[in-house]
């Protein structure tokens, strides 16, 4: 059964994991188009962040940046290596999905990288239905970047 914890930056393992995250983004990501948040990045108050669990082993986290009442950014969206190629990707999103729903949330958008170390998440957001969208909110066009959005149902 998988659970999720609000917040829970300082368990060491979410910790390490959010770390690894930054400078494998940031090593990726060319000077000027890296937009990765750091922790206290993440703490701010229009950003709620779940680290996700299985039997106490850590599965991965992710964050809803809320840019206005409606819409909202995923952040930080990470598969712990024990369980990426296994569908948990997907189940992270679903959950963050949920939790934007609960919050009345009707617009999803992400922005990622262009280059080839992001193939994953892209096929992973399309898998998602997640579409090619302009910039949104603070982005700029930018040739290493790629803005994706999606439209949620509240049935």
């Amino acid at each position: 059964m998988i659970t999720s914890i609000e917040g829970n930056f300082d368990n060491l393992e979410v910790n390490n994991l959010l770390k690894k995250h930054f400078i494998e983004l940031r090593a990726a990501s060319p000077e000027g188009s890296a937009h990765v948040l750091d922790i206290p990045g993440l703490k701010e108050s229009s950003i709620k962040f779940w680290s996700l669990w299985e039997n106490e082993k850590l599965i991965g986290c992710g964050a809803l940046k809320l840019l206005s009442d409606e819409h909202g950014e995923f952040k930080s969206i990470r598969v712990h290596d024990r369980f990426r190629k296994k569908g948990y990707g997907i189940k992270i999103i679903e959950h963050l999905i949920n939790k934007a729903r609960k919050l009345n949330v009707k617009r999803l958008s992400i922005e990622t990288g262009a280059g080839a170390f992001f193939n994953p998440a892209r096929k992973l957001f399309k898998k998602c239905n997640f579409k090619p969208c302009k910039p949104f909110a603070h982005y700029k066009e930018d040739i290493n970047s790629i803005y994706l959005t999606k439209f949620i149902n509240h049935d």
